[in-house]
């Protein structure tokens, strides 16, 4: 491992964090609420850092290799996290650091999960830079910093690789550097799209841009504390029912609609899962709803597609608390916490791809009970699956239920009841945010206690970068030479 070159980019990595700060600070100076000199401080602490360390550890010739990559992945979202929480810390924002680091860690990784319960209170510098961590976290600050660092392309596919989610890494152009550039460029144009939307609705440009930031990251942070249900506004719900149902799609798919490929959606199998399993879900909680919970039938359907699509997405905006939803929607709703997007989306947890792959090879294996000597790959798409790669899933799948029932006795442990414990791991181990009992929409995360919550950062973290990336820094033979 190259310590060296592994400083180099961190150093890179938290300046552009840094300078990232510029854009909260000049919203900070248009709305002129005291909020400028924490964010000043906090550009130049981070800048500072970032400059020292990377001329520091100038001047190595190395490839970014294997080893390398995960562990500048790994560590830059580390370091990102804890930058991105001094604006809270130097703004009095929030109370402690864990609080502090929580919500910057929420951001980054599109989680969505607050310890904040008067929003609103917030001056909207913080407002925004809570809302743009979402956004660069989204779509990577690896593969952003891909794309505009030119020596990040040498050996630059090994961190694409521990950065973009899903079991399979697409590559657009025979240069990763190209490819991360296309992957941003369709991520800003769609933003782009949705915030004027948002805007031709008659919302503000400041809760455009923030709530469109939150939607293309499947994030889910609001500049109110009742989130989109604020507004009490349909056309701003399907707006955002769409977006984050892109979002949540490969973005692949995405560059190969704008190429001119029309049917490229419907050609994919994962693609069709996906919205099977939303149309599906959205059409069972839709009756519940209407049945048992004496919505009228135009209501039902309204709160169920936007729950539906906000979860299985990972977004986790809200339109009403559906803590207090009937049981069977509760309990669908958080069976969809662990289906997610498509490999290639913004969404988090396990995704639609693993699912789907996973339910064939059960098929598969029911198949083979009925005819032993038949030999019966498994395809996706009409393409036959390598062993690897179901491997490689069901090592993910199973490390996934493994951190969330260790994660969820721990919660339980410090105090959380049975339905909060199991939710809260969920929500956060899935990037979604809101989840049920004391960590529903209508509550927030500000009362889990101090361990409790570095438990749930943890969670957030082996969720966005896919547990791999962030246990494998914890195996001694990684370290080894």
């Amino acid at each position: 491992m190259h310590f060296r070159l592994i400083g180099n980019v961190l150093g890179a990595l938290i300046l552009f964090v840094g300078l990232a700060m510029l854009l909260p600070l000049g919203v900070s100076l248009i709305y002129a609420e005291g909020d400028a000199k924490a964010l000043l401080i906090s550009l130049s602490i981070t800048t500072l850092s970032g400059l020292i360390l990377y001329g520091l550890t100038r001047g190595s010739t190395k490839e970014i290799g294997n080893k390398d990559g995960f562990a500048i992945v790994a560590l830059g979202w580390i370091c990102a996290c804890l930058f991105g929480s001094l604006p809270y810390l130097f703004s009095g924002s929030l109370g402690s650091f864990v609080d502090c680091y929580f919500e910057s860690a929420s951001g980054f990784t599109t989680t969505g999960a607050t310890v904040i319960t008067f929003i609103e209170r917030l001056p909207h510098g913080i407002l925004f830079w809570r809302s743009l961590t979402h956004w660069l976290g989204g779509m990577g600050i690896i593969l952003l910093s891909l794309a505009i660092l030119p020596f990040l392309g040498i050996g630059g596919m090994q961190l694409y690789k521990a950065e973009v989610p899903g079991p399979v890494v697409d590559k657009l152009a025979p240069r990763v550097r190209e490819t991360a550039r296309t992957l941003w460029k369709v991520y800003v144009g769609l933003s782009a799209l949705e915030a004027t939307f948002l805007l031709m609705g008659g919302m503000g440009w400041f809760e455009a841009l923030c709530h469109t930031f939150g939607t293309m990251a499947t994030g889910g942070f609001s500049t109110k504390s009742t989130s989109i249900g604020f507004y009490r506004s349909a056309y701003f719900e399907i707006v955002i029912i769409f977006f984050m149902l892109v979002a949540g799609a490969n973005f692949s798919l995405h560059y190969q609609f704008l190429k001119g490929k029309f049917s490229v959606f419907w050609r994919s199998a994962e693609f069709r899962f996906y919205m099977m399993v939303i149309m599906i879900c959205i059409t069972l909680v839709t009756i519940n709803l209407r049945l048992d919970f004496h919505y009228n039938l135009s209501e039902s359907l309204r709160y169920a597609s936007f729950q539906v699509s906000s979860i299985v997405t990972t977004t986790g905006y809200t339109t009403a608390d559906f803590g207090s939803w009937p049981s069977f929607s509760q309990y669908l709703l958080l069976i969809l916490m662990f289906v997610g997007g498509c490999a290639g989306s913004t969404g988090g947890s396990i995704k639609c791809l693993r699912n789907l792959l996973l339910l064939k090879q059960g098929y598969r294996e029911l198949y083979r009970h009925i005819h032993p000597r038949a030999v019966v790959p498994i395809k996706l798409g009409g393409k036959v699956v390598p062993p690897g790669v179901m491997e490689s899933i069901w090592g993910f799948f199973l490390l996934y239920i493994f951190f969330f029932v260790a994660a969820s006795i721990i919660m339980a442990i410090l105090g959380l009841d049975l339905v909060s414990a199991i939710a809260s791991v969920a929500a956060s181990l899935g990037n979604i945010g809101p989840g049920l009992g004391l960590v529903g929409p209508a509550n927030n995360y500000a009362h889990i206690p101090f361990i409790g919550k570095w438990v749930l950062v943890f969670c957030m973290l082996l969720g966005r970068l896919e547990i791999y990336t962030v246990i494998i820094l914890l195996v001694p033979e990684f370290w080894r030479k």
